[in-house]
């Protein structure tokens, strides 16, 4: 093996007449470096950047940034004020729509009946505070995040657990389509040229906001602060000013004023139009469950952080969103797509037309966008506690380049793509979708909490049930006022798909389970395997997991050779790997090489090794890959991702021999009769 402790090398540089001029000083790029016996670490040089890839892997790093070794995970860790920014901007930024889907509804029975605006707004900042309180015992209670998945889970069972994973998820997609469609109903209010273009504008800001998430949390954190907070400063600026115009004229600001233009009523006003404003006005609570979700990407002590990052997010929330209700009241405001509510609010307050006022407006779009950036933190880590618990493709657990979970914001971003472009990025479109999963993670989460403190009976427990029993309650409450008011109108779509992405989850569960049982290999079992083959190639063994593939794979290779090695390498910085404390006992005749791989990659340092392992005699190397036979088409994406890259290094290579060796989890009672025995 390379070892750089020997210190840079002189290599000499020949002139003319091959005389030496000068020497070059080179450092070392080993692949991979000794630590200890039998222990290796890869370096950044054990990833192949030789033709295509490497073409491709530079123009990675210049448009994501180079690749981050796992231990500056702690830096990427979020202080309370980037946080705010990144998981608060959902629920701070539906202040831009959330009073103006009120207007909409109550306009349908004339301008009389603006005046209910600021009742449903008060009712809604009620269940705000409940909320926001129910879940600040989430984030005690469950330190390691989660948020409603996890609650419900683990106190009231699989199904409600996987309905809350699917309802968030189904929430985390529309957050991000409806808020860059009033991203762009918010720029429309500037310009009305660009509404034709809405849909390409739209898809293209994803997409952005999407690569700038690729590029790491505390990057993105940094980027997006600006406008979260330019948009708090100068909306809470114009509320102050109009109200304090209000007061100046003797006014009472919470006086209903008369509407600035006529409104035909197209139907009576009654309990059913007020719930369907609530209903369309509680959008305003979207995103207030991210935090729980994402306890672990603040610094420590991170539960503490989050629950007074989720405090400063109410208060917030809570003050912008009545403030802009009693002002739109008491001035009559309109809604419109191309004139929104906090850009008239922003011309009664700064002047129509001034910079003050389209700097509000292009902040309204930016803190849009930055919603959207909100479910770019929240879906990823959430798909990875769920690929971690095995209810979808285990590849959504493997942090990227930048130590963010790349597979879920890419799937993210194509989702929300999709639907940008099959609602044609109309907000009105995409709302009666909106909410009703978000209330229906509300209502598990915080049932489970009452399971727990039922359950666990801690300290102020009972405060605790009393706030989360109301929490319970009122989100059930909100919910079929939801359901009722919005089925119609496009919620029956995600009281479809809920429900049937939880069933997806459940079957993917039920089949790693099964997968789980096949290959099971107690860690008490001594397999009594020699390398007695016939053959003094070397014969090298990649190990997942101790399993029984690999204990299949395992004894093929000590059929054929007489120097068999096993290579493991641990690539996940949050859960350490247990074969290398399993291997000495359960194999005691089959070497062990672990590599640590801080950079995340399985199949280089594996090919580095291989490699490394060609320069002694006898020059070649046979690598034996196991391999899950699985039957059905669907299951192909659940099973040997990791090591199909390591097939396609090694393919090529001359002298190195790549071995599929196929295990079927479904003969596994077969192929176990001739294990050896324990």
């Amino acid at each position: 093996m390379t070892d750089p402790s020997q210190g840079p090398r002189l290599g000499p540089v020949v002139g003319e007449r091959g005389r030496v001029s000068r020497y070059r000083v080179e450092l070392p790029k080993a692949g991979i470096v000794p630590t200890e016996r039998n222990r290796f670490e890869a370096t950044a040089y054990a990833e192949r950047r030789s033709g295509l890839k490497g073409a491709y892997l530079a123009a990675r790093d210049l448009v994501l940034g180079t690749t981050l070794a796992s231990h500056r995970l702690e830096s990427e860790r979020l202080g309370k004020i980037k946080a705010l920014a990144i998981f608060s901007s959902d629920a701070i930024s539906s202040v831009a729509y959330a009073t103006q889907e009120i207007l909409f509804v109550l306009i349908l029975a004339g301008a009389g009946a603006i005046q209910w605006s600021l009742p449903i707004a008060g009712a809604i900042v009620v269940l705000l505070t409940i909320v926001i309180t129910s879940y600040r015992q989430t984030v005690r209670a469950y330190p390691g995040g989660g948020g409603a998945y996890i609650v419900a889970h683990e106190n009231i069972g699989v199904s409600a657990g996987l309905l809350a994973a699917a309802a968030l998820l189904t929430d985390y997609v529309l957050t991000v389509s409806v808020s860059t469609a009033a991203g762009i109903d918010a720029l429309a209010s500037l310009n009305e040229g660009i509404r034709p273009f809405a849909v390409p504008i739209a898809v293209g800001v994803v997409t952005m906001v999407a690569l700038i998430n690729l590029r790491g949390v505390t990057e993105s954190a940094s980027i997006f602060a600006v406008p979260t907070y330019a948009f708090i400063v100068l909306l809470g600026v114009a509320i102050g000013l109009a109200v304090g115009r209000i007061l100046g004229n003797g006014e009472n600001p919470f006086a209903a004023g008369t509407a600035r233009e006529p409104v035909s009523a197209e139907e009576g006003l009654g309990i059913l139009l007020i719930l369907k404003a609530f209903a369309s006005g509680c959008t305003a609570l979207t995103g207030v469950e991210a935090i729980s979700n994402g306890v672990q990407s603040f610094r420590p002590p991170a539960p503490r952080n989050a629950r007074q990052t989720m405090v400063a997010m109410g208060t917030i929330l809570g003050f912008l969103f009545l403030g802009l209700t009693i002002v739109a009241r008491h001035h009559g405001f309109i809604p419109h797509e191309d004139n929104t509510i906090p850009s008239q609010l922003g011309a009664e307050a700064y002047g129509d037309g001034s910079i003050l006022h389209g700097l509000l407006n292009v902040m309204t779009a930016g803190i849009l966008v930055l919603a959207a950036n909100t479910s770019f933190a929240g879906f990823p880590q959430l798909a990875a506690i769920l690929a971690r618990d095995g209810y979808i493709p285990r590849i959504f657990h493997a942090r990227g380049n930048r130590l963010v979970f790349s597979y879920g914001i890419v799937l993210l971003a194509a989702i929300s793509c999709a639907l940008l472009i099959a609602f044609n990025a109309t907000t009105t479109r995409l709302i009666p979708l909106y909410a009703l999963g978000v209330f229906l993670s509300f209502t598990l989460s915080q049932a489970g909490m009452v399971r727990h403190w039922l359950k666990s009976k801690e300290q102020g427990w009972r405060a605790a049930l009393v706030v989360n029993g109301t929490g319970a309650l009122t989100t059930a409450l909100v919910f079929v006022v939801i359901l009722e008011a919005k089925f119609t109108e496009g919620a029956w779509v995600v009281c479809i798909l809920i429900p049937l992405l939880a069933g997806l989850f459940f079957l993917v569960g039920r089949f790693y389970r099964a997968l789980g049982r096949s290959l099971f290999v107690p860690s008490e079992a001594v397999l009594d395997l020699h390398p007695t083959g016939p053959s003094s190639i070397p014969h090298v063994v990649p190990v997942e997991d101790i399993n029984l593939a690999t204990v299949m794979t395992l004894g093929a290779a000590c059929e054929r050779s007489r120097n068999v090695t096993a290579v493991h390498v641990i690539v996940d910085p949050d859960e350490p790997s247990t074969v290398a404390q399993r291997w000495g006992r359960q194999f005691p005749h089959v070497p062990l090489v672990v590599i640590d791989s801080p950079y995340r990659t399985v199949a280089d340092p594996i090919a580095v090794y291989v490699n490394d392992r060609l320069r002694d005699p006898p020059h070649e190397v046979t690598v034996m890959v196991p391999v899950l036979d699985v039957r059905r088409w669907w299951e192909r994406p659940l099973v040997n991702q990791s090591l199909k890259r390591l097939a396609r290094l090694l393919g090529h290579r001359r002298h190195v021999n790549v071995v599929r060796y196929p295990f079927d989890p479904g003969s596994a009672r077969r192929r176990s009769a001739s294990l050896p025995s324990p």
